[in-house]
């Protein structure tokens, strides 16, 4: 059988053999019941107002809220720094001192690794799966989740900082296992720190596993096979394997060969994604205003009442955004911990642009694209199968080969391009979510060397994994094991914000001192 080009009703998600009980499907059969029961169990809902919604998502959206209030916007107002610092321009305030010298990369190299572990498939196949089920007004609410989402970042990348551990060799140690243990001990709450240090450590090793490896491989993986028409029972498996080997080759090397790596491959594939969406945008201006217009309107009237009408919609939006820019999951921490600077909330300030390049910028983009595409009406909005939307043709597409779909409609041989920017996304964020993970382990299982091999050998198992099992399969997993992160580490933001506020005014005096000497001395 002979696969057309980018609608393989079957395969379009999954591996080849589907049929014919290959080797990808029987791991995917083996793997597909624990996925439902984990995802059950992490995304529990409330009733609020007749409609059922995600614990966890109001949570998130509740923190996120508060730290914006608490902060008077550090979002917007201190926008501005944040580029300055990236940029350098503070950066003698991190010299002349001791504390200066700690850590292992510097602030560009740091927002690339946390980018590169936020900045995945999800701005491409999630955001699909969600204007497939939610319609344009999911765009609306992905927005909002993003800009709120800044705040939170701020606050756990500020504390990853002034709570990491650095050994004798100027290893750095951080994220919310630190903040949580280290952070609540100093509040009085010693045993509940240890505790939901422990829990977050298991369930970012989980996440690390999912989310930031196994869904990366998969999307990647049907891509390839997609695109160039593979057809091979255990094709999935193959190029699991091929990721694995390269991944493995780069994270022996530790966190200073994945800053490397992340440095130069992060500006390039976001910049070739972002001019490809720019001109597809830019081609169909004349209808850009529609497309806004839609995603206002559908946000409070959605046309896909599927999805549970303006609640259900917002769910999706908030629920995309927060797998997608993984603010409050804590999980980004743990790469600016390992920055070298004497000033805390000077990490936290660089933190907070991940959610708007993430999701405010690329998710954004992806999304409108979509919305272009589908203005003649190209797909169902909310008619959706095992994350799969119905097309006008019959088929079934989902994930990363509908937004393919999108860029080859209105770019010919772009979908080329996109396989090469899916390749750099997946294998960037695979990079940085092994860097996440070992932290994890190393939290729970020491700092040795046969711990650390134990740890890569099983991620690079979930590389290959990812890619022979279904999107279906991996996104219950991914999803759930990702917010379940949100409860042990927001609980530990809402007990320690206060030291935020006390590093961010530190460091903003620090700035208003530099600034003064350098105009006494022009």
């Amino acid at each position: 059988m002979k696969f057309p080009f980018l609608r393989l009703p079957e395969t379009t998600i999954h591996i080849l053999g589907t049929s014919t009980g290959g080797l990808d499907q029987r791991i995917n059969d083996s793997f597909m019941p624990f996925a439902q029961w984990w995802e059950a169990l992490i995304l529990g809902t409330i009733n609020i107002f007749g409609a059922q919604i995600p614990v966890v998502l109001l949570l998130l959206i509740l923190g996120a809220l508060f730290f914006t209030i608490y902060f008077k916007g550090v979002n917007v107002r201190l926008f501005p720094t944040s580029l300055r610092i990236v940029r350098g321009n503070y950066d003698s305030l991190d010299r002349g001192s001791e504390d200066g010298e700690h850590g292992e990369v510097n602030h560009f190299q740091a927002l690339a690794t946390a980018v590169s572990g936020t900045v995945g498939l999800g701005n491409i196949s999630m955001v699909a799966v969600a204007i497939s089920i939610g319609g344009p007004g999911a765009t609306f609410w992905m927005i909002l989740a993003g800009l709120l989402g800044m705040s939170t970042k701020f606050v756990e990348c500020t504390l990853g900082v002034v709570y990491r551990d650095i050994d004798a060799k100027g290893n750095v140690f951080g994220g919310p296992m630190y903040y949580l243990s280290k952070g609540l001990k100093s509040k009085g709450y010693k045993n509940l720190g240890k505790v939901l240090a422990a829990i977050f450590a298991v369930l970012c090793i989980g996440a690390s596993l999912g989310g930031g490896n196994a869904f990366q491989t998969n999307q990647a993986a049907a891509q390839i096979i997609g695109q160039f028409g593979i057809q091979h029972e255990a094709a999935g498996t193959l190029i699991g394997i091929a990721i694995a080997i390269l991944v493995g080759i780069v994270i022996i090397g530790g966190i200073k060969r994945i800053a490397k790596v992340t440095e130069k491959t992060v500006p390039f594939m976001a910049l070739l994604y972002v001019l490809a969406a720019l001109f597809i945008i830019i081609s169909n201006i004349d209808l850009v205003d529609d497309a806004l217009a839609a995603i206002v309107k559908d946000a409070f009237s959605p046309k896909a009442t599927v999805t549970g009408g303006f609640i259900g919609v917002m769910i999706q939006g908030f629920r995309r955004a927060a797998f997608s820019n993984e603010a409050g999951a804590g999980s980004s921490a743990i790469a600016h911990s390992a920055v070298k600077t004497r000033y805390a909330a000077s990490e936290g300030l660089v933190g907070l642009l991940e959610p708007f390049i993430d999701t405010v910028l690329i998710c954004t983009m992806t999304a409108v694209v979509l919305i272009l595409f589908n203005m003649e009406g190209t797909f169902v909005y909310g008619d959706v199968l095992n994350n799969k939307v119905l097309m006008m043709d019959g088929s079934r597409v989902g994930g990363i080969n509908l937004t393919s779909l999108a860029f080859e409609n209105a770019i010919s041989g772009s979908s080329y391009v996109l396989v090469v920017a899916v390749i750099l996304f997946a294998f960037s964020t695979i990079l940085s979510w092994s860097y996440y993970g070992l932290q994890a382990w190393k939290y729970l299982f020491g700092r040795g060397k046969w711990s650390d091999l134990v740890y890569k050998v099983i991620f690079l198992m979930f590389t290959i994994l990812g890619a022979a099992i279904t999107l279906d399969a991996v996104i219950k997993f991914s999803d759930a094991m990702i917010l379940a992160m949100v409860f042990p580490n927001m609980i530990g933001l809402l007990f320690l914000f206060p030291r935020v506020r006390l590093e961010l005014e530190k460091y903003l005096k620090a700035i208003q001192e530099l600034k003064g000497r350098k105009d006494g001395r022009s």
